[in-house]
C-alpha cells in the first residue's frame, strides 16, 4: 500500500451552502510544486468555485500553499487551474450552469490509484437561510441520537 493512499483534502464547508445534484471526478493540470504542497496536504477551497473560459472547465480560488523548499520554479498560489474532463460531461456542465441558480463547486482533492492527483466536482444549488438551519437541526439530532445510544 503506498503511503499517501489515504490523501484527501475535502472543502466541508461546500456541503452546508450547497444541495449537489451530480458529482464527477476530474483531473487536475497541475505543476511540479504544486503536487509536493498537495502531498503535505497544502490546501484551502475557501471561496474556492469552477468557471468555463472557452469550453474549457478552470477552478478559481483554490489556494495551495508554495512548497516551503521551491526555488523561483515555484508556483503562484491563487492561480486558476485548468480541470479535465470528457466533451460530452464538460457540454452537459456548461448548459446546467447557464440556469439559474446552478453553480460548479470544488468538494475534494484526492490521490488516485494512479498516482494522479483527481478532484471531486459537484454541480449544485445554493441553500436558502432555512436549508441551513434544517442542516444543523439534524446533524444535532444525529449527534444526541448517538450520544444516547452510543451508535
Amino acid at each position: 500500500m503506498h503511503k499517501y493512499q489515504q490523501l484527501e483534502i475535502s472543502n466541508r464547508k461546500a456541503y452546508y451552502e450547497y444541495f449537489f445534484e451530480q458529482t464527477y471526478i476530474a483531473g487536475l493540470v497541475l505543476s511540479g510544486t504544486e503536487i509536493k504542497s498537495l502531498r503535505a496536504g497544502k490546501a484551502s477551497f475557501n471561496d474556492s468555485y469552477c468557471v468555463f473560459q472557452d469550453g474549457e472547465l478552470f477552478v478559481k480560488s483554490l489556494h495551495i500553499s508554495e512548497y516551503s523548499f521551491g526555488t523561483y520554479t515555484n508556483h503562484e498560489p491563487m492561480q486558476e487551474r485548468k480541470l479535465l474532463l470528457n466533451k460530452r460531461e464538460l457540454q452537459k456542465l456548461e448548459a446546467k450552469t447557464k440556469e439559474k441558480g446552478y453553480s460548479i463547486i470544488p468538494l475534494k482533492i484526492f490521490l488516485a490509484e494512479s498516482g494522479y492527483f483527481k478532484m471531486e466536482i459537484g454541480l449544485g444549488k445554493g441553500k436558502k437561510n432555512y436549508d441551513k438551519r434544517e442542516s444543523i437541526k439534524e446533524r444535532e439530532t444525529d449527534r444526541d441520537i448517538k450520544r444516547k445510544y452510543g451508535v
